[in-house]
């Protein structure tokens, strides 16, 4: 038998890594396809170390060769992870330039198979291979990693800049009616673009060949029953069909390796050393706090958030990184939180000093909350253990899904801070985290997280009738890629 060929071109970050990782080896597992992933050879190596072993036999892992030091990068700086907030618009840059190796790699495949593989799968940040598909004769097919409110406003906002013609302190999204975006719940290199920076050249260029010059469907690392009404809108702006196939959480997260893999460090602390600690805490009493693998604060806001803590009375588990005054490679100093804060809160508070095993965390019956980015890949970990956010955005779609999250409706997130820039006070901190820890509120969000955990469990659940919606829709990919009429 025959065996159709899929490759996959994820963007150089981590939070895209992961759901792509897990998209394949879902494919390769429902579907008798053949699945390369691509990438620079760092990013190679970690996807590897994503992979399910029971998966190596249908997933390929592909390097194409960059040179991080020909575009004035760090050596061996291949991700997003690896760099400070100024050099991420140049890895950007950087990533257009993979556009001849990747198009030679496919011809390779085409030789090797005797015919051209059956499809792309793209980040919507490589929109260039929607060129190199177009060339080929390569039906062509774009992945969000976001969710559909994140990928639309994300979106919206950059190819209109909404911003720019008002002195408003708020304004309309372009598509989404009835959202409004205050200035201070976007970054600051969005709030200062023109039309004419870096950011707005690329990030217009790539969205506008992914989600209107490719013809494929769009791929949404999302739930049918968590965001209908927004995967419509999408649809119309995008002019296609948006399939929700999320969410895409790999198994291999819920092993130490993964955990450990996850940064290209050891973890900061082993998941027996973290279920060790929680099962002496009360049953969801504590705050798991995490900015995730390429975010961080500011050192005075960093103390502030320190202090809030303190002050809480909450127990809680903080994974603490560089602030933004330092190298996100930095080793831990003292000194980046208050003085003699870690001795005053060593018999209610684990502070990790390097990757933590957050699924672990996140699973356990201790954990009633996250203090979290809001990153789409933090979101669905959580709400699939059924804990609910305290939300700091600080980059990217994050505003967006704090809103939706924060949304009456949803009300399984309460925003605390916003932004690297925008003042938090230790008062707020404090009373936000003892409200969603201790409180009525807090029992209510979590009421709420289980109800979206069983909607997120749903979507992927292979004893619902024709199974969930999301594995629906992952078929009704595959019978429109294999289907001879595409």
């Amino acid at each position: 038998m025959v065996v159709e060929h899929v490759v996959m071109m994820p963007f150089m970050a981590q939070g895209h890594l992961i759901p792509f990782a897990a998209l394949a080896e879902l494919l390769s597992e429902l579907h008798p396809l053949k699945i390369t992933l691509v990438n620079t050879p760092h990013n190679a190596s970690k996807l590897r170390s994503m992979m399910n072993p029971k998966a190596a036999g249908a997933i390929d892992v592909a390097e194409i060769p960059f040179s991080s030091a020909d575009h004035g990068l760090p050596p061996d700086a291949e991700n997003t992870d690896a760099l400070p907030y100024p050099l991420i618009l140049r890895l950007c840059e950087a990533s257009e330039t993979l556009e001849p190796a990747f198009e030679s790699l496919i011809s390779d495949i085409a030789r090797k198979d005797g015919r051209l593989p059956l499809c792309i799968v793209a980040d919507v940040f490589c929109g260039w291979t929607v060129l190199v598909a177009e060339r080929l004769g390569i039906h062509h097919v774009v992945f969000t990693t976001c969710g559909a409110f994140g990928t639309l406003g994300y979106a919206s906002t950059w190819l209109h800049l909404p911003h720019v013609g008002t002195d408003a302190d708020e304004f309309p999204v372009p598509g989404m009616p009835g959202v409004r975006l205050h200035r201070k719940q976007i970054p600051s290199h969005l709030r200062v673009a023109d039309g004419k920076d870096g950011w707005s050249i690329f990030l217009q260029k790539h969205i506008s060949l992914s989600m209107h010059r490719s013809r494929g469907d769009m791929l949404c690392n999302t739930v049918a029953e968590l965001e209908p009404d927004v995967l419509r809108l999408l649809q119309a702006m995008t002019g296609r069909r948006v399939l929700p196939i999320g969410p895409l959480l790999p198994l291999s997260l819920f092993s130490e390796n993964w955990a450990r893999e996850r940064g290209g460090k050891p973890l900061g602390i082993s998941a027996e050393s973290c279920i060790a600690w929680l099962d002496t805490q009360p049953l969801r009493s504590v705050l798991y706090v995490s900015f995730g693998s390429q975010n961080t604060v500011s050192g005075w806001q960093l103390k502030e958030l320190g202090l809030g803590l303190e002050a809480s009375g909450a127990g809680f588990i903080w994974v603490v990184r560089p602030p933004l005054e330092f190298p996100m490679t930095a080793e831990f100093r003292s000194e980046w939180l208050p003085e003699g804060f870690e001795e005053r809160v060593k018999d209610r508070g684990l502070i990790v000093k390097g990757w933590a095993p957050q699924l672990a965390i996140l699973s356990h019956k201790g954990t009633g909350a996250f203090l979290s980015h809001c990153g789409w890949n933090s979101v669905l970990e959580s709400l699939s253990q059924g804990v609910p956010l305290i939300g700091w955005p600080l980059a990217g779609e994050q505003f967006y899904n704090t809103i939706m999250l924060g949304d009456e409706k949803v009300g399984v997130c309460v925003e605390v801070g916003r932004g690297k820039e925008v003042g938090v006070d230790r008062e707020k901190v404090a009373r936000v985290v003892a409200e969603v820890v201790k409180g009525e509120k807090g029992a209510e969000m979590r009421r709420k997280a289980g109800e979206m955990r069983e909607a997120l469990r749903k979507g992927m659940a292979e004893e619902e009738s024709g199974g969930g919606s999301s594995l629906r829709a992952l078929d009704e990919f595959v019978a429109s890629i294999v289907s001879p009429h595409v």
